[in-house]
């Protein structure tokens, strides 16, 4: 139902559903008919490592993942691979958990550890491996996502978070890490109707699409569902088809990243501070330090001045900033005005 109602406005189809997704029938039905009606599609896996997948009795994905790429060519974007770790690493309880920071631990320590624990993952292995694009989604510590393996990054665009700023972070991420980025757009409430407007998410779509996102997705996570297609209404439908019309005829103006960043932001090197507010979180870790607010008064006014033409990276010698920014900014400077 979902396929066919958006298939003439829409071209990328995900299919990111737990149960699915160990349903190796279901998930091949649904690819097969995406694709027939012309979608790109992107499968979620939840796990991928060959020891898990044999406990769970999941070994299928392993010969899905060989013959993927020549059922569907071209077609198949990808895999969407475990979601939001850099969210849930800085908002899991760490007192709840067995999560406990090594004795003299330090930024640049939990940076490699967030790193590596991706990398060395064998599933991730087995996913470049195969030359198969990894992607998910999140809403923090975009930079750190990218170092840890992930191809594209799909930022949440909702949550009532600051939408400018996100594109800053995960558009600076992929500039210098030359990775792909978009967005998702998920909830503006916990309540029904979970989803913002149409008119708010076409506004969203547009915003993103102009900055550059080259992936542009709404989360219909099926709760609220009275006509069967999940969160989404009508006016979301009508924003999608909106925005499709806006972009393949450019009766709208809408042009892909006709928002170039001209500004860059450069903020301590493994510095994982959430941004969120004033007092959020390190690394989950550590709470907001001498560094925190400086780096949030100066962010504040240099996304007022740039807007969506600000990016925000991190001091790392591996990516060359100075060719690439008109203007640059380090964290502890002091504004003239």
């Amino acid at each position: 139902m979902l396929i066919d109602r958006v298939k003439s406005y829409s071209n990328l189809f995900i299919l990111q559903s737990g149960p699915i997704s160990a349903n190796e029938t279901a998930t091949n039905e649904i690819c097969d008919y995406a694709v027939a009606n012309k979608l790109n599609i992107i499968v979620y896996f939840g796990d991928l490592a060959p020891t898990i997948l044999e406990r769970k009795n999941l070994t299928w994905r392993s010969s899905w993942l060989n013959s993927a790429k020549s059922r569907w060519g071209e077609n198949f974007l990808g895999v969407y691979y475990y979601d939001e770790r850099g969210g849930i690493f800085l908002d899991t309880d760490k007192n709840a958990t067995q999560w406990r920071l090594p004795a003299n631990s330090t930024y640049d320590t939990v940076a490699t550890g967030f790193i590596n624990g991706f990398l060395r993952d064998s599933g991730t292995i087995g996913l470049k491996a195969r030359d198969i694009p990894i992607f998910a989604s999140d809403y923090a510590l975009y930079w750190f996502d990218y170092l840890s393996g992930y191809d594209v990054i799909l930022g949440q665009v909702g949550w009532n978070h600051s939408l400018v700023q996100d594109v800053a972070l995960l558009r600076g991420a992929s500039n210098l890490q030359h990775k792909e980025w978009g967005a998702i757009i998920t909830w503006k409430y916990n309540v029904s109707p979970y989803l913002a407007s149409g008119d708010e998410i076409y506004n969203q779509m547009v915003s993103v699409y102009e900055s550059g996102a080259k992936y542009v997705a709404i989360f219909n996570y099926p709760y609220s569902d009275p006509n069967g297609y999940g969160t989404m209404r009508d006016e979301h439908f009508l924003a999608l088809e909106k925005f499709w019309t806006s972009i393949s005829t450019k009766s709208y103006e809408v042009v892909h990243g006709s928002i170039n960043a001209d500004a860059v932001l450069i903020l301590p090197k493994n510095y994982g501070w959430g941004m969120r507010t004033p007092e959020d979180t390190i690394w989950g870790f550590w709470g907001p330090d001498e560094r925190s607010a400086q780096i949030w008064n100066l962010s504040r006014k240099l996304l007022t001045q740039y807007g969506f033409s600000l990016d925000i990276v991190y001091d790392d010698p591996n990516f060359e900033v100075a060719q690439k920014y008109s203007h640059i900014y380090y964290w502890n400077e002091t504004l003239s005005n």
